[in-house]
């Protein structure tokens, strides 16, 4: 938990209280259904938490947003997003369901109204549009493009007036790492890339990065 609270300094009270309670939920949880990895529980705030938070410390989800989470797993990153964006909807998607009830159950335990699931393969959504998709490392540059460009929207609605912030275009918003070259050729895709461990400098993030590719 210390390592989140190096990083961010503005969270208030109920998000900070939000944040612990992760941690023995998650290792409750994963003794009934492992949704994170055995080697990775005691390092649940470095791998996954801030991990996830690598998106929210490049783009600012404003409310009333609606994100979509492909291939969540056990809630990641959207779990961490839905606290931090806590007036943005993340509706968080997955093709197996017992990882679903784990976020769910999480989600009520933490006091999160702003999450819904669905459990689906993300080829089987047609009839909801979004602002950003998000993902972790669940599939190929190419596969996660060609499933996000069609649920997302054609444009942001307008900001509230005096809101004069720059809004990325509705777009894929990934946590990838490794020598992306190939991947991103592959995908002809042309995305920002963005290394998080120059917003996080710890070892586990080098050769990580928050990878956004705007809805052309």
């Amino acid at each position: 938990m210390d390592i989140l609270l190096r990083y961010f300094a503005d969270f208030s009270e109920k998000q900070i209280e939000q944040f612990r309670q992760l941690e023995p939920l998650y290792r409750e949880w994963n003794e009934k259904i492992n949704v994170v990895s055995r080697k990775d529980i005691d390092s649940l705030y470095t791998r996954h938490v801030l991990h996830s938070l690598s998106i929210a410390a490049t783009v600012n989800f404003q409310p009333g947003m609606q994100i979509i989470d492909l291939g969540t797993g056990g809630g990641f990153p959207g779990v961490p997003l839905a606290i931090f964006f806590p007036e943005t909807k993340f509706h968080l998607v997955d093709s197996i369901a017992k990882k679903l009830k784990v976020v769910d159950e999480i989600a009520v335990a933490v006091g999160l109204n702003n999450i819904t699931t669905q459990h689906t393969r993300v080829e089987a959504i047609r009839d909801r549009k979004f602002n950003f998709v998000v993902s972790r490392a669940v599939a190929p540059l190419k596969d996660l493009w060609s499933w996000s460009r069609p649920l997302l929207k054609k444009q942001h609605e307008p900001l509230p007036e005096g809101n004069t912030e720059e809004i990325p275009v509705p777009g894929l918003i990934c946590l990838k790492g490794g020598d992306l070259n190939q991947e991103i050729q592959e995908s002809h895709t042309r995305p920002r890339i963005m290394p998080i461990a120059d917003l996080f400098p710890e070892d586990f993030f080098e050769e990580k990065f928050v990878v956004y590719v705007p809805r052309s």
